[in-house]
């Protein structure tokens, strides 16, 4: 079968034939309809510190996919062949004791599809069943193609109550965009994101953001001014630039909340006084809640929420490279490859 494969040790991927992989007990095998470029996909591409130290090479990547179940291992029951499903990326233990305490997000012993096992930008992949979660047909497949980072952003974004609240939000990456619009969807009221990028802040804004700041040219401080609010009562730190993260902290109201999903490099400090004396609440945001958040999202799609607008781009995936350059451009939203053939070259 055709998957894409790190298979040197230097910037790239590569088209390669590797077996169809065969799903053993508990397991399915998906033909693979949808896949989604991810920003760690990105950096398995340009084989920076973190893929380096982190990724063997052979490996296939990919793990943002909607697919077609073609075969059940043995076991499996609940799912047929011929559903259409998507999948949690992080297989979990099961065992550990946040896993028998019902919070496998937090376990330990995770292993990422397309980054410790091989991964969905191929023909087929193989996943357990317990990972699995099946796809309404009123949902379009592009759109349930990108579900895993819909899901970080709604993990993010409901972490707190939101109704009535002032949101801002540092970083429009695809991330930021959509939690932008589910703060909105779910009843902020002024929902602010800051970033460098105006195409990015543009899509922000169709997705439902109130307020875009471009803070090379505006600051944060002159809109709390304009907005005649205190300060804002939610935070989402979605950038992991250590400026921003500082001015988010500077401008929550006392008694704040935060949700940090982006990643602020080793040694980034921060004003504690900000944190101490507002008694604000940080929390650390990593993955989806399984599967309580897989259920808020479809349910979202399905009475309206637009996640079609951080879609912008839907490609063959003979076209990978060219999607692999839009992301390191910035000038995207979520970029879909099809592997039907159905989007012409």
């Amino acid at each position: 079968m055709r998957a894409l494969v790190k298979e040197k040790s230097e910037r790239g991927i590569w088209m390669a034939e590797v077996p169809v992989p065969e799903p053993g007990t508990n397991e399915v095998l998906i033909r693979l309809e949808k896949t989604a470029i991810c920003g760690t996909d990105l950096h398995i591409y340009n084989w920076d510190e973190w893929a380096r130290r982190t990724i063997r090479p052979g490996l296939v990547i990919g793990h943002e996919f909607v697919g077609i179940i073609e075969h059940l291992g043995d076991g499996v029951t609940g799912y047929a062949v011929g559903d259409r499903v998507s999948a949690e990326g992080h297989v979990v233990c099961g065992h550990c004791r946040n896993c028998r305490a019902g919070r496998p997000h937090l376990c330990p012993n995770t292993v990422g599809i397309g980054v410790n096992r091989d991964g969905a930008f191929a023909e087929f992949v193989v996943v357990p069943a317990s990972n699995l979660w099946p796809i309404p047909n009123e949902i379009a497949p592009e759109l349930a193609a990108f579900f895993d980072p819909f899901g970080n952003a709604a993990h993010c974004a409901l972490q707190f109550d939101l109704v009535g609240e002032d949101v801002l939000i540092t970083g429009a990456g695809p991330i930021g965009i959509i939690a932008a619009g589910i703060c909105r969807h779910v009843g902020a009221r002024h929902v602010v994101i800051t970033d460098v990028n105006p195409y990015r802040l543009e899509l922000a804004r169709k997705m439902g953001a109130s307020h875009t700041l471009d803070v090379r040219s505006e600051s944060i401080a002159d809109l709390v001014a304009e907005l005649r609010i205190d300060g804002f009562d939610i935070g989402l730190e979605m950038s992991g630039h250590p400026v921003a993260f500082n001015d988010l902290l500077h401008h929550m109201y006392h008694g704040g909340k935060v949700a940090l999903l982006g990643l602020l490099p080793e040694g980034t400090g921060c004003d504690w006084d900000q944190i101490i004396f507002k008694g604000l609440e940080l929390h650390g945001i990593y993955g989806r809640r399984m599967y309580e958040t897989w259920y808020k999202m479809t349910q979202m799609v399905l009475t309206g929420f637009p996640l079609q607008t951080a879609l912008t781009h839907h490609i063959p995936i003979t076209e990978f490279e060219h999607g692999f350059e839009l992301m390191s451009s910035g000038q995207c939203g979520k970029v879909v490859c099809d592997w039907t053939g159905e989007i012409g070259s």
